[in-house]
């Protein structure tokens, strides 16, 4: 699991975490009073909105979790489960929808994104089909008892729940926590706090507009999470999860001096995806930004395309980041990546993948098995190139070029090291005054 960090913090509050907290601060104070009739049409409209923006991003999963709190909340609407007791039909629907909306949470935070595609959206679709029949006929099937008294919309009447479903709401909500600080993902993250916004209206389910006021941030947090994701996909590069080079060109555009930008590129990379497959490539690079997401210094990491990655350090010179960056080369260096030998090619790409007695060993049966091949051990390190703002206005793009400069002679020095702008300056005016 990922260490914790600000940046999870933040991935596990940003938006949910913030919407749930002032739509309670709403529905229970007195600094802006909205009457049920209004919540009401905030819920309808998020979850009208939330059911558009999940079709248009072709978001299944929160399409699905959005079609379960509406069922949920028709039951429980259909059958004044606010004001019910034991045996009635109220209770019933209650207990169904406290039991089954956190199971089928869990079971579209496991589901795979894949779309509308009949395939994947049939088998749900039909689960949820088959729940809302039976939970139907089991509310019809129940003893009907005198009702209770309706309360005043204004007085908050806490419903004490059973204990199965108190079980169901905790567990399943350790559960998507746990998966939302792994993966780090909008969807995860909302489906948490929409289930914790959904049990908090099954206890104020007495008080109409305050239930209401949570069903409406629950729906809200749905529809917000496809507008997060939307912003990741666009700014966060998604095979490494650091921002991307749209992010570093915006970032670019509010820098001001002093700054540093380096330039850090993968040595030898064209040689592990030709020997070891785009895979081990891709897992390579992973690793490499996973040192690079903790470069110290008060760096921050971008992925700016194929093997290249950009730092850039606000408010520091390269004399005050140089050490950062030799003691993120050199923990680059000392990191192991460990694959086994059936992963790796028999040979470089080409059209004699296998030579003639590769071919023999295979078809007299001698080819070592896979699991007992050994692990391979592969060192990876990068060169880096580094630049800092010359002047109050120093044009970013001028410092990025300088920086690609410093790395391209990292590269011609051997590679595996530390160049900057300032060193090839020294180097020039030493030399003009040899001459």
């Amino acid at each position: 699991m990922p260490g914790w960090s600000r940046t999870t913090f933040k991935s596990l509050v940003v938006p949910g975490g913030i919407l749930l907290l002032a739509v309670a601060v709403l529905a229970h104070s007195g600094w802006l009073t909205l009457s049920l009739p209004a919540w009401s049409f905030l819920y309808y409209s998020a979850l009208a909105g939330g059911v558009l923006l999940a079709w248009r991003f072709r978001s299944s999963r929160i399409f699905f979790a959005l079609l379960v709190l509406f069922l949920a909340q028709q039951a429980m609407t259909l059958f004044d489960a606010g004001h019910a007791t034991p045996g009635t039909p109220g209770w019933t629907a209650l207990e169904a929808a406290s039991v089954l909306v956190p199971l089928n949470f869990v079971v579209i935070a496991l589901m795979h994104e894949r779309g509308f595609v009949v395939s994947g959206t049939a088998p749900i679709g039909l689960f949820l089909f088959v729940q809302s029949v039976i939970v139907a006929v089991l509310c019809r099937g129940a003893e009907v008892a005198p009702s209770l008294p309706a309360h005043p919309h204004h007085v908050a009447m806490p419903v004490s729940l059973p204990q199965y479903s108190l079980l169901a709401l905790a567990a399943a909500g350790l559960f998507l926590l746990g998966r939302s600080l792994f993966t780090r993902k909008p969807a995860d993250g909302a489906l948490l706090w929409s289930l914790a916004a959904f049990s908090l209206s099954l206890q104020f389910l007495g008080t109409a507009r305050i239930a209401t006021a949570y069903w409406a941030a629950a729906a809200c947090i749905l529809a917000a999470s496809i507008v997060e994701n939307s912003y990741l996909l666009a700014y966060h590069d998604e095979l490494t999860t650091l921002p991307s080079r749209r992010a570093f060109n915006d970032a670019l555009l509010r820098l001001q001096a002093p700054y540093s930008i380096a330039i850090a590129d993968i040595d030898h990379f064209k040689r592990f995806n030709d020997a070891y497959g785009h895979d081990t490539g891709d897992q390579v690079l992973r690793l490499v930004a996973a040192r690079l997401a903790r470069v110290t210094g008060g760096g921050q990491a971008y992925r700016c395309g194929g093997e290249e990655f950009a730092i850039l350090f606000p408010g520091k010179t390269t004399s005050e980041v140089i050490d950062h960056l030799e003691q993120l080369r050199a923990q680059v260096e000392a990191s192991e990546f460990h694959l086994r030998g059936s992963d790796r090619r028999q040979a470089l790409r080409g059209p004699d993948r296998r030579d003639v007695k590769i071919r023999r060993r295979a078809r007299s049966g001698n080819v070592q098995p896979a699991q007992e091949r050994p692990m391979v051990s592969l060192s990876v390190t990068i060169s880096i190139g580094v630049a800092a703002s010359t002047t109050e206005k120093s044009p970013p793009d001028l410092v990025r070029q300088a920086a690609d400069k410093a790395l391209y002679r990292a590269k011609a020095n051997g590679r595996n090291r530390v160049e900057t702008a300032s060193s090839n300056r020294r180097r020039r005016m030493k030399a003009a005054e040899i001459a």
